[in-house]
């Protein structure tokens, strides 16, 4: 939690700077792990491997900027103290059954730390605008492409309004995605911009995306965006999705 907090000054500092904000997900296991000098007499690093390392990998991979998300194991270590906002069904890569983790927005007891709380406002946009998202695999970016519009958008994030006709066909929540913004003779005009898909509607096949990675000149059109229709009443909020 002291380190989401650390992020503010560190974010002041990058903004005077004139470089754009970081963020960081965390994620947390607690369980057995082998320690040590791992290698051979040519090369020797000082790690720490077994299957709960990489079950935490697989959590953090389930975060968004700001996010600490933990175990079962780790939440039934730190309930008694911990401040907890929702939990999620997933199953990771190599976990043969689906696990929960939580989301720990604080502690208290004698740290008395909080994350403060990051309610988002969605605001119809005017105009959708077209584009094209690919379901990242992995490391790798999937072969199927699909059609669909940013219909509504957020400070940090958009809701996507997808133009596939099975509800199948949408994107699973949490998994990673690349987009593409079209122009008006459906031709890509972007470069690859990336999004963590953070809750569906599967009744209106739409989905709602947290950007993580975004090319500047994309970035600023969608700033620039946001706080024109922001300020607008006929664009008032649909909702939030934090």
């Amino acid at each position: 939690v002291a380190m989401q907090l650390a992020m503010v000054p560190v974010n002041e500092t990058m903004h005077a700077w004139g470089y754009p904000p970081l963020e960081m997900g965390i994620g947390i296991n607690t369980g057995d792990v082998v320690v040590g000098n791992i290698g051979s007499e040519k090369r020797t690093d000082y790690s720490v491997v077994g299957s709960q390392v990489n079950l935490t990998y697989r959590i953090e991979s389930y975060t968004i900027g700001g996010q600490i998300m933990i175990s079962e194991s780790t939440f039934e270590q730190v309930k008694s103290i911990g401040m907890i906002h929702g939990y999620k069904q997933v199953q990771p890569k190599g976990v043969k059954q689906p696990i929960t983790i939580y989301q720990v927005v604080g502690i208290g007891d004698n740290y008395n730390l909080f994350i403060p709380k990051d309610d988002e406002e969605f605001f119809y946009l005017p105009k959708a605008i077209p584009l094209t998202y690919k379901v990242l695999e992995g490391k790798h970016i999937g072969k199927n492409l699909f059609l669909g519009s940013l219909i509504q958008l957020s400070a940090k994030g958009a809701k996507v309004r997808s133009y596939e006709r099975r509800r199948e066909d949408l994107p699973v929540e949490l998994s990673n995605i690349s987009l593409n913004i079209l122009n008006q003779s459906q031709a890509e005009y972007s470069d690859d911009i990336y999004a963590k898909v953070t809750s569906l509607e599967t009744e209106n096949l739409g989905f709602y995306i947290r950007f993580t990675s975004q090319p500047p000149e994309v970035k600023k059109r969608l700033d620039d965006l946001y706080k024109s229709i922001s300020k607008k009443s006929e664009y008032k909020p649909s909702g939030i999705n934090s």
